[in-house]
């Protein structure tokens, strides 16, 4: 090769090396391996190269949700009383008015199927909007003569951690919203039908849900 020719490819090895090494030590060495044949002698404790900028692509990694996916249903689309009072949360702390409604439900009909117990919220409920009787569910329940299991204007003692309880207070949650229909429809009396009131033969009767017959 005449000097001409080393001096062009020396010319071209040193350029190449500096655009890809910008070390002037490296493109150095590579212009020598250009001018004389060899590989680049790698060191043991020759830093890494690196590339001055990096490009990332971003990616979607998550696949988005289906829109079919079902979602938990709502207090209003339970498929029957059973399962609505399932679903109410009888844990959270009730006022006076609304105990009084649930204590109802457990002493007069805590025997009852869930269609009954919630009768008996409902006639309560209905006294409430009845001028002839206690704006307020305590007011009802509480009223002389009403209900049998009241002493005085005390109601007895309720076992709180019984699921009997559990269920009076999520049925006194659903009537107090109007979550369900009952039975009873506009009812404001009712009593046992192993009894037979005076009473009962002056009213309309409405319902009849297991041992409580009901009247307007």
């Amino acid at each position: 090769m005449s000097r001409k020719t080393t001096t062009i490819v020396a010319i071209a090895a040193v350029a190449v090396a500096t655009t890809m090494f910008p070390s002037g030590r490296n493109a150095a060495a590579l212009a020598q391996a250009g001018t004389d044949g060899l590989s680049i002698p790698v060191s043991a404790d020759a830093p890494e190269l690196v590339p001055q900028s990096v490009t990332f692509v971003s990616e979607e990694v998550v696949q988005p949700l289906s829109e079919d996916t079902p979602e938990a249903p709502t207090l209003t689309e339970a498929g029957s009383l059973g399962e609505l009072v399932g679903m109410i949360d009888t844990s959270a702390p009730m006022s006076d008015q609304l105990r009084c409604l649930a204590g109802a439900v457990y002493f007069e009909a805590r025997g009852e199927p869930l269609a009954g117990q919630l009768a008996v919220a409902q006639v309560i409920i209905n006294r409430t909007e009845d001028g002839r009787f206690p704006r307020s569910y305590c007011g009802v329940v509480s009223q002389p003569g009403q209900f049998s299991f009241m002493r005085g204007r005390a109601m007895p003692q309720v076992r709180e951690g019984s699921s009997a309880w559990t269920r009076a207070v999520a049925v006194a949650h659903i009537a107090h919203q109007g979550l369900w229909d009952s039975e009873a429809g506009n009812a404001v009396f009712f009593h046992a039908r192993y009894v037979n009131p005076g009473w009962s033969r002056t009213k309309t009767r409405l319902a009849q849900i297991d041992t409580h017959i009901f009247y307007r």
